[in-house]
């Protein structure tokens, strides 16, 4: 974007005169059915759709295209990586592609062995089962998975002690597909039993803007090349973000009453939202002005999710991954650093912070 553009949205003189009454709500946080509607709808119903993740996509169409046919099913999936790069929707994909039913759970709904049987006894020949956070499956539940993928069949046990008795079941030829954004958490057992092995990474810009432009056409709001590009590079590498961007985009248009989204319009809904030009959220400033607090000693997890009152997963898994890839944290067998690039993020003269007679390294 042009300086002129950044002072133009920066000066608010696009907005002059703006009512911003009900505005806020509208650019916060919808309510989490009204977010599922819109995400379903933005999702993609073809592998053709579906962009990004090109070597993932192509691994898939030629183990469908393979197993369909061989009137067989394909092998077990995998797909791991961050949240909100698309697993979910290719689950989705995989059923309609093969032209069955997919079924949904999560790895802790499947709290005792029962609960996964009663699944999987539901399932028909073809069909996908689809575990998000599989990670998470107890594991007296995953031994039965072992079985169900490999034989085709469980065992269930039916009451206990002296009474106990095994009940054999035959199950149909299904497809499990598994979500993970901790693969590592996987036992090698349980791992191993997947033919395919995908793992997702964050998108490019380019793939971004492609996402945008048709889930704007979907939303039936117009937004100009420049406009995308300004939502797409502030949105981490992420579909699920940039279209939750866009959405708030397209409310600040409406009640501005434009003719189509502008990147004034983009600065200025994302402004609003705490979203900055790097794309950094008030907890992504918030770890790094504590890192800066402490910029040449090391800030364990511990030290760092307490100090901004947040679960340590949550700083590892969604908020490390942008800083790392930006180059604004380094992590250490000692804990995390703040880089120089990450103290002038949040306007932080490393200088001034660094002990007296102590040199950067």
């Amino acid at each position: 974007m042009s300086d002129a553009g950044r002072s133009e949205a920066g000066s608010g003189s696009v907005f002059h005169g703006l009512r911003t009454e009900g505005l806020e709500a509208l650019l916060g946080s919808a309510p989490a059915g009204a977010e599922l509607e819109f995400e379903n709808t933005l999702r993609p119903q073809r592998f053709d759709e579906f962009v990004g993740q090109r070597q993932t996509l192509e691994n898939l169409r030629v183990a469908i295209s393979a197993a369909k046919a061989r009137k067989d099913t394909p092998d077990h999936v995998l797909l791991s990586g961050p949240p909100g790069l698309g697993k979910t929707s290719l689950a989705k994909l995989i059923a309609i592609e093969l032209g069955t039913t997919l079924h949904s759970t999560t790895g802790p709904a499947l709290e005792r062995a029962r609960d996964l049987v009663g699944i999987l006894t539901q399932l028909k020949r073809g069909d996908v089962l689809f575990i998000d956070e599989i990670h998470r499956v107890p594991a007296a539940v995953e031994e039965y998975l072992y079985s169900a993928m490999e034989d085709y069949a469980v065992d269930l046990t039916l009451d206990q002690g002296p009474n106990a008795r095994v009940l054999p079941l035959k199950l149909e030829r299904f497809v499990l597909v598994g979500a993970t954004t901790r693969e590592g958490l996987l036992s090698a057992p349980f791992r191993g039993r997947f033919g395919l092995l995908e793992r997702l990474s964050p998108y490019p810009t380019e793939d971004l803007i492609a996402i945008l432009e048709r889930s704007a056409r979907i939303l039936a709001v117009a937004i100009s090349p420049s406009a995308a590009r300004t939502v797409a590079e502030r949105s981490r590498g992420t579909p699920r973000i940039a279209n939750r961007f866009l959405r708030r985009v397209r409310d600040l248009v409406q009640v501005c009453g434009a003719a189509r989204a502008e990147p004034a319009h983009a600065i200025e809904a994302l402004r609003r939202m705490g979203v900055d030009e790097f794309g950094l959220e008030d907890t992504d400033r918030r770890i790094l002005a504590v890192l800066a607090r402490n910029l040449t000693r090391p800030v364990g997890l511990k030290t760092l999710a307490a100090a901004i009152g947040e679960a340590e997963d949550t700083v590892e898994e969604v908020f490390e991954p942008h800083l790392l890839r930006c180059g604004f944290l380094e992590r250490t067998s000692r804990g995390r650093l703040i880089t120089a690039e990450g103290c002038a993020a949040i306007g932080v003269d490393a200088a001034s912070l660094r002990p007296e007679g102590e040199s950067a390294t």
